[in-house]
């Protein structure tokens, strides 16, 4: 039964990992022809989690475009992929907040998925068709990326979350200093100054504390000036003006933001629901009085429970004429 089970199992995973992400249709284009594809450079794209690959033909009289779908282990996984991707000469698109559009297309991050059309320049509903049934869809928010704007040059932004990437985007730190297994993740961006170009990486870590203890690896590191930020270190490898070299790593800023636990409102903080309640409950108690005294009425004139337990009376008027007598 635990074989059949596995088996089932692995028969599941095998057909998610093979579903289709581009349809038979999206708009008036339909899907003339599709295939996986074959990428370069694998160690970085697995370090990356790539788990399916799709690219698809589409036709609609003599228009037609090229859809390519990349799928991530996360979102972390697929904005990292779009940085690495996206072309040099490509500007921000309002596609998407991880999106860079080119000449003739444009790039994008949906959840866990990494899109490239060529061809086409959709507005996010056109692609309604496609999003809403991705197999293995991963929702989670994209890094938050802490390199200062100022300096800094388009399109050169890497985000590294492993040793791969580190190997081909900083060659001079090593993964021990980068300690990767502590949860680091890592920006790196290329800068102008007044000395010439710069490369500044901003190393995130889950807490200060594991920042300040890896603070000290990079300042073991000859030639390297860093400096701590909140959970964060950033660092410049053998900068050619140490002076250039502070002035902009004092760019790098961590704004924390400290929030209590809100409390949540119940229905007794709700005044004027209380009161709908009091009224109704009055109102309620009011009516079926009325209902039952008069059941009893009826019920007594109909002569029903006056037999077995009759009534006690006063006899007020007997009495009220015998005082009257002189």
């Amino acid at each position: 039964m635990r074989r059949m089970l596995l088996a089932g199992f692995c028969l599941l995973m095998a057909a998610g990992a093979r579903a289709a992400v581009w349809p038979d249709q999206v708009g008036d284009y339909k899907k003339v022809a599709s295939k996986p594809v074959d990428v370069g450079d694998r160690p970085l794209w697995d370090e990356y989690g790539l788990n399916l690959t799709e690219q698809a033909e589409y036709a609609a009289g003599a228009k037609h475009f090229t859809g390519t779908a990349f799928r991530l282990q996360d979102s972390t996984g697929a904005f990292g992929a779009f940085e690495w991707q996206r072309p040099a000469g490509s500007k921000p698109s309002k596609l998407a907040d991880a999106g860079a559009e080119t000449r003739d297309g444009v790039w994008f991050v949906f959840g866990n998925f990494l899109f490239r059309l060529e061809g086409w320049k959709p507005q996010l509903d056109d692609l309604s068709a496609v999003l809403a049934h991705l197999p293995g869809l991963d929702q989670s928010a994209l890094p938050t990326v802490h390199l200062p704007d100022q300096g800094l040059e388009a399109n050169s932004e890497r985000y590294v979350i492993g040793p791969v990437g580190l190997d081909r985007f900083e060659k001079g730190v090593q993964p021990a200093v980068a300690a990767f297994s502590l949860g680091a993740e890592v920006e790196i961006g290329q800068y102008d100054t007044a000395a010439g170009r710069m490369q500044l990486a901003v190393f995130s870590y889950p807490t200060p504390q594991i920042a300040i203890q890896q603070a000290r690896q990079f300042q073991s590191l000859p030639g390297t000036m860093a400096k701590r930020a909140g959970p964060m270190v950033a660092v410049i490898l053998a900068p050619q003006d140490p002076n250039a070299a502070e002035r902009l790593l004092a760019l790098v800023r961590y704004n924390g933001v400290v929030t209590g636990a809100e409390r949540v409102p119940t229905a007794r903080d709700n005044v004027a629901g209380l009161l709908i309640t009091i009224f109704s409950l009055t109102g309620f108690v009011l009516v079926f009085c009325v209902v039952a005294g008069l059941a009893v009425g009826v019920l007594r004139r109909l002569g029903w429970g006056t037999s077995g337990d009759p009534m006690t009376l006063l006899h007020l008027e007997d009495r009220q004429q015998g005082s009257s007598q002189p």
